[in-house]
């Protein structure tokens, strides 16, 4: 067995929780009546799915949201909207980032917006001002590099990025989809429940990796 080298998580659902139900109810507050049929926590549609691949830019994504909604949609309210799905950051993840970033290379691979990443890479992100690249050696998200999460090519893009190989990485993501096909491509996988206390089964898993090997 490979020596881990990369700690690859996703973003949303693993290192800060996620509400679909609440981001849909902050939408079609602004006005977005179809909210429930566009959003979902791994795969957007429509016009959300367009601003998260890579074929909208944040400005084409509010103004196609004002014709939606038949009133202008500014940055502020279409973000507002995205960070409906953010319920928590909990900062025990962060440190374990931290922690991590010693002994392993550490980066984001997230299907995300950049509204999102708005607020993720800013002061704003935590208490301590500090925003995620400063927890992470890299991040990559679906908008910049225009693929989406299960796709092949999005996963073969940081390999080649990192120069590395699977084997030598560990993807940390809350889709079952997404772990199942990093599996076929040799990534070694542990699935990180949204919501759940993960943090010991990964320290267990780490463990149990190392002893095996």
């Amino acid at each position: 067995m490979n020596k881990i080298k990369n700690l690859i998580f996703d973003f949303g659902g693993v290192i800060v929780d996620i509400d679909r139900e609440n981001a849909i109810k902050v939408f079609e507050s602004i006005g977005v009546k179809q909210a429930n049929e566009l959003l979902d926590k791994y795969h957007q549609r429509g016009i959300f799915l367009e601003v998260e691949n890579g074929k909208m830019n944040a400005d084409t994504f509010c103004d196609a949201l004002s014709k939606i909604c038949h009133k202008n949609i500014s940055f502020k309210e279409a973000q507002r909207g995205w960070l409906g799905f953010m319920t928590s950051v909990p900062p025990q993840r962060l440190e374990l980032l931290n922690e991590l970033k010693k002994d392993y290379n550490i980066y984001i691979l997230s299907n995300t917006n950049p509204f999102i990443m708005d607020w993720a890479r800013s002061e704003h992100f935590t208490s301590a001002k500090k925003p995620l690249d400063y927890y992470v050696d890299k991040i990559y998200t679906s908008y910049e590099v225009k693929f989406i999460k299960p796709q092949r090519e999005f996963f073969d893009y940081v390999i080649s990025d990192i120069k590395s190989s699977p084997e030598e990485c560990i993807l940390i993501d809350d889709s079952k989809e997404n772990i199942n096909v990093a599996k076929r491509l040799g990534f070694n996988t542990f699935l990180a429940i949204n919501g759940s206390n993960w943090i010991n089964d990964f320290r267990k898993f780490l463990t149990l990796f190392y002893t095996e090997s």
